[in-house]
């Protein structure tokens, strides 16, 4: 968010149109990222089966792995969102708890998907291939870089069944209306 600021440093409009939806994006790929490498990791690395001879179920490992790459994840979030709102000064015309919830909401995104793909890779470099599948898609018809109303209506259509969509919709309401309406919240639980 630092760069971001720093490129669009003589044109603050600009900041304020972009970094709200990339709050949203960042942590989403980032934890996508970390989670499906280093579970894949974990796996290859023997330490999973070193888990599976305690008595423990796989489903104990798995909420285990999302309980750790959320803490940090939210961790991460709270951060990049704290430091865009108030030391770049990032416009929002909402509550600013707000952006931090929608920002959260994607690291726990980011960490689930993260969490599948590394189920069907076999290799880091596999991991790191899903990403075309999983992520960028969804960058691509998410509102970032043409409005919804403006994309052909096949992929206006499609764009409604990825959740990434509805987190940028989110981030975008809340920094233009001052008050959280139930478009907002939908968006929430749609990611979620």
């Amino acid at each position: 968010m630092s760069l971001l600021a720093w490129v669009f440093s003589n044109n603050d409009r600009m900041f304020n149109a972009i970094a709200p939806a990339l709050l949203g994006v960042f942590p989403f790929v980032i934890m996508f990222l970390i989670t499906s490498i280093t579970t894949l990791r974990e796996r290859t690395g023997g330490t999973l089966e070193r888990l599976m001879s305690m008595r423990i179920s796989k489903a104990d490992i798995i909420i285990g792995y999302a309980l750790a790459f959320g803490i940090f994840g939210i961790v991460q979030s709270v951060i990049t969102s704290s430091v865009a709102i108030y030391w770049l000064n990032m416009d929002v015309a909402g509550p600013q708890w707000f952006v931090i919830i929608v920002a959260i909401a994607d690291t726990i995104l980011g960490v689930a998907l993260g969490l599948l793909a590394s189920a069907f890779a076999r290799t880091e470099f596999q991991a790191v291939q899903f990403m075309p599948a999983f992520i960028f898609p969804q960058l691509l018809v998410c509102g970032l870089f043409v409005p919804l109303a403006q994309l052909p209506d096949a992929l206006n259509a499609v764009a409604y069944w990825l959740p990434l969509t509805y987190a940028v919709d989110a981030l975008n309401g809340v920094v233009t209306n001052s008050d959280i309406t139930g478009d907002l919240w939908r968006a929430i639980w749609v990611v979620g």
